[in-house]
Parts: C-alpha cells; structure tokens; sequence
C-alpha cells in the first residue's frame, strides 16, 4: 500500500512514541515488531522516541528520550512531557503512542484504565506513582477526540467503556499478530525428540506446556491443581507439565510435592531463543491468568498447531471458539472445569482438529495482516488532516 502524504512528493514522517521499544514485554514486542515491518515501506520514514531500545531496522531513526528517575511518581511524566516536547518540534504526519500520551493520532492501548488495575487487579492503594499514571490516561481521554484508540482486545475494550462511559475518538479492537512461520516450520517429531530428552519426558506422555514470566498472575497455581485432578480421573495416562518462564520454583515446587505431582511438574526456566521448539513438542498450551490484557504467547501457542486452555481474563479469548480451538474457562481459579478440559484434550483426533483450527485463525493474525490494517488507519488519519482542497486534487 502506497500511504499519500499531506505534501506531494514527501515521504510521510511518523513518529513511534514507546517507553521501551523491543524490550521485554507485550507492547515493546508489538511496538518493535509492527514498526519493523512498517518501515519497510519506502513512503514512510520512521523516527522512535523512548527512553530505552534495541533497533530492528536500519530504516528507523531513534531519539532518546530523558526521563526524571527519582521521585519514581516523576517517570511517566517526565517521559511524556518531554516526548511531546520532541515531538512538538519536529512536525510530524502522524503520531502512534504505544503508551499513555497527551497527545497523539494514533494510540495502540495495551493496557486497561491504571486506577482499575491496581485497585482490583493488584488488590493495592494507589502510589504516587499509580495517580501520576492515572492523570496522564484522564488527559489522553480528554484530549484526543479525534485519534484512533486500537486496544489490544476486547476485554481492554470494555474495561475503558465501564471506566469512562463515553470514549473519545474512534475505536477499534486490534488484536497484536505472530510470525505464522516461525511457530509453524520447526519439525514437531524432531522438536518432541530434542525438547522432551533435554527434560526427561517421554515422547509419549501428554505434555502441557505453560509460557510465563508471573507465575502467580498467569495462574500457574490452578494449572498444577488442574493437573493432579486430571491425573486422578485418568491414572493411565502419562500427563506432564513442562513450565517455561521465571517465577518462585520454591513456591511452586512445594505445591506439586503436596499434591502428589512432582513428578510430573518440570520446570524449563526462561527461554530467550528457540521457543518455538518447546511449542511444537507439546500436546495443549494452557494459561489462566488472573488477568492478561491479551497473552501474546496464546496466538503463538496456535500458530504452532495446538489447542489452548485459557481463563475468560485473558484478552486473547476473542481468537477462541470454545470447544473448535480450544477452550475458555469462565472462572480462572476453577481448577475442576481445567482438568476436565485437560482430560477430553487426550482424545488424539479432537486434539488435532482443535490444533488445526488453532493454526488456521493464527494465519488470519499473521503480523503482516495487521501491519497492512495499520497502513489503512494511517491512511485515515492523512485523509483528515488533509485540507479538503488538497484532497479534490489528489
């Protein structure tokens, strides 16, 4: 797509506005990725503001932005002030936050409103820090009635509708993608072979697989209680848990020793590379969060072809058709719906078909897809700061 800019001629400057650009976590992931490929496009040129980054390509232009550390309250609002300063002077098509703004024509929301999260989320008293976050979310509300506001599921969605009533600008649920042929190349016979020796897993055992760096926010503690209720209903069965991410192994080891199931509880630790690999050797990927404003690793774990067990407080439940992909378990502690889901998934030609259909919906999210969808909402927002003069002449 050939993106028209306001000046003929011109190539359309488009600045990216994130914290942490290509870092850890789901919106430096989506920020990096989508502009990776955005900037590709030779019509545009890209320019990112944060205060941290890894660069993915050689066509984008980073500027640091400072950010006052101490009192911690002062952070987000030092970022977006002297973000906005930057960005003020440099005369800019289109603005894309990935991040809480003042100001900009495109807000990518990967968050739910702040005083919300804490409150009922983290069960805590707001900080300083919290209240400043809240103020910068009131002013972006207010003052940005014309922007596109793209949250990254539906559950974001309506958390900002039942926080703020009446939302400003348009809004588009814009769910982020997955790079279909990095989680669905890898070999799965080789990937069972290398991934389950490596851990002392069978080929044949039925291997579980959850992906998390918290473990108590991704809900690990009902996933191992799933796991020993299913191995009571079917002892036959040779059911495992392979646990990949970062959390308190003291925690959760003693767990599955009270439950009976250290056996079958290995813990794989983090995982910078070759994650695909550990996808492609199990069976079903489950994670029940207590709350996930998507889950990233959900539609990678479907683009490797396997059924996914979630709790309806993942955002990444709009891509589930219960019972067809996988399954949405509408209370995250109920451990006894998990391990029934678990125990119908050990039937070889549902789990198949469940993990195909999986793969086919992860293809209509491939981050080409959305990197296509994205030039369409920049087309919009050129069209409107067009004057209508310009645009009779285009």
């Amino acid at each position: 797509m050939s993106l028209i800019p306001r000046n003929k001629g011109e190539r359309i400057k488009v600045a990216i506005v994130v914290p942490k650009y290509g870092l850890l976590g789901g919106g430096e992931r989506f920020a990096s990725i989508i502009t990776g490929i955005l900037a590709k496009n030779e019509s545009m040129q890209f320019h990112v503001f944060a205060n941290r980054w890894v660069s993915n390509s050689s066509r984008i232009q980073f500027h640091k932005v400072p950010t006052i550390p101490f009192p911690r309250f002062l952070r987000p609002l030092s970022f977006s002030f002297f973000a906005q300063h930057m960005i003020d002077q440099g005369k800019f098509d289109i603005v894309h936050s990935h991040d809480r703004m003042f100001r900009a024509d495109v807000f990518s929301v990967h968050c739910v409103p702040h005083g919300g999260w804490v409150r009922n989320i983290r069960g805590k008293r707001q900080s300083l820090f919290d209240r400043s976050l809240a103020g910068i979310e009131r002013s972006m509300m207010r003052a940005n009635a014309e922007s596109w506001f793209l949250p990254v599921s539906s559950l974001a969605m309506d958390a900002f509708i039942k926080k703020y009533t009446t939302l400003p600008g348009k809004w588009d649920v814009f769910h982020p993608g997955v790079d279909v042929s990095q989680f669905s190349s890898p070999s799965r016979d080789s990937c069972r072979r290398e991934i389950r020796q490596r851990y002392g897993i069978s080929e044949s055992a039925f291997l579980i697989l959850f992906v998390g760096m918290n473990f108590e926010v991704k809900g690990l503690h009902t996933i191992i209680e799933a796991l020993a209720k299913a191995r009571t209903v079917r002892p036959d069965a040779d059911l495992k848990l392979l646990v990949v991410g970062r959390g308190n192994l003291q925690k959760y080891n003693a767990l599955a020793r009270s439950l009976g199931t250290c056996d079958a509880v290995v813990f794989a630790g983090p995982q910078n590379e070759g994650i695909e690999h550990y996808y492609r050797a199990a069976d079903v990927f489950m994670m029940l969060s207590v709350f996930d404003t998507f889950g990233m690793v959900v539609l990678e774990a479907m683009a490797a072809g396997l059924p996914v067990i979630i709790s309806s407080t993942v955002g990444a439940k709009d891509l589930i058709d219960d019972g067809v992909n996988g399954f949405v378990i509408p209370e995250q502690s109920d451990s006894d719906s998990a391990a029934e889901r678990i125990v119908r998934l050990l039937d070889g030609n549902t789990r198949e078909e469940m993990g195909a259909a999986s793969m086919r919906i992860a293809f209509g999210n491939d981050w080409s897809r959305l990197a296509s969808r994205m030039e369409m909402v920049y087309q919009e927002v050129l069209d409107r700061k067009l004057p209508a003069s310009a645009q009779k002449g285009r």
